[in-house]
């Protein structure tokens, strides 16, 4: 993937679109917060979904057009910048090219819901050994997809191991009739089975997007958050800014809205945008804002 250095924008009021306007009071304020003191700010992003669209085979999954060059445009005026993702680092690292932008160097890499840390800054990667249950299952679970139907697959994140209906005939019947067995698979494995978009994922415990929020933020000292997300994945980071704004820092949640979103992250969020082309389009307008 190759895109061009960041267009110069036009400064005057009028050539930028109108701020999109939160639905409820908290998320108003916690993007007040943000446009005040930028410096101060994190905004955290979803990847599949969010920042690329959702496709067949996770490793087509290319960032959205001008989603790249929206983030370092964005990067430049925001205190921190992280990308917190189910996808392992060095998935997310090949697929963005992130490594070749020096003006994102204070983007954050958080993979498998914060197990792995990739930090812009130093180049370098944390990631902890995989749980002897990962491995254990491979042929657990190979084993036990002998007759699953046509079109199930497994990724191998290394960490975990992800079952994907999507390309079965009927994926919602798929998973519905593989969880009961997946599920009692992975907690036997010492794992837990969450679902997903047409996904099924045996995990880790303890590890999601709302504790590797709460640690950036607090690492960061950021006094306000920006989090946006597709899946039901993303509710605990939705949990973890209304926990933040209790404690007096600015919250803003959005949902990268499609057909496949679970209707009760839609209903939490503070603000609703069209996909990740409209995702493109909140972090232009931002940038717009804080004159990036």
């Amino acid at each position: 993937m190759t895109e061009p250095s960041p267009p110069a924008r036009a400064g005057s009021p009028a050539t930028v679109e109108p701020t999109p306007t939160p639905r409820t009071p908290a998320g108003g304020a916690g993007l007040a917060a943000l446009l005040t003191a930028p410096e101060k700010a994190l905004v955290a992003l979803d990847y599949d979904g969010t920042l690329a669209p959702i496709v067949s085979r996770p490793g087509d999954a290319v960032p959205a057009p001008g989603a790249m060059a929206a983030l370092r445009r964005i990067a430049r005026r925001v205190g921190t910048l992280a990308i917190i993702t189910g996808r392992p680092v060095e998935a997310v690292l090949e697929l963005t090219e992130a490594e070749r932008f020096t003006d994102l160097d204070r983007l954050f890499v958080l993979g498998q819901y914060g197990l792995q840390r990739w930090d812009a800054e130093t180049g370098q990667t944390v990631s902890p050994e995989p749980l002897p249950g990962v491995n254990a299952l491979r042929g657990a679970l190979a084993q036990a997809l002998v007759d699953a139907p046509a079109g199930t697959s497994v990724e191998d994140k290394g960490h975990a191991l992800v079952v994907h209906v999507r390309r079965t005939a009927d994926p919602d019947a798929a998973l519905a009739a593989l969880a009961p067995a997946l599920s009692r698979l992975a907690q036997e494995h010492g794992l837990e089975a969450a679902p997903g978009k047409r996904v099924l994922e045996l995990r880790p415990p303890g590890h999601d997007k709302g504790g590797a929020l709460r640690t950036l933020v607090a690492q960061r000292q950021a006094r306000s958050v920006l989090v946006a997300g597709d899946d039901l994945g993303d509710l605990p980071a939705f949990d973890a800014v209304d926990e933040l704004r209790a404690g007096g820092i600015g919250g803003i949640t959005v949902c990268s809205d499609s057909p496949e979103v679970p209707e009760v992250l839609r209903s939490r969020a503070d603000l609703v945008v069209g996909g990740p082309a409209g995702m493109v389009t909140l972090l232009e307008v931002l940038a717009d804002r804080i004159g990036a």
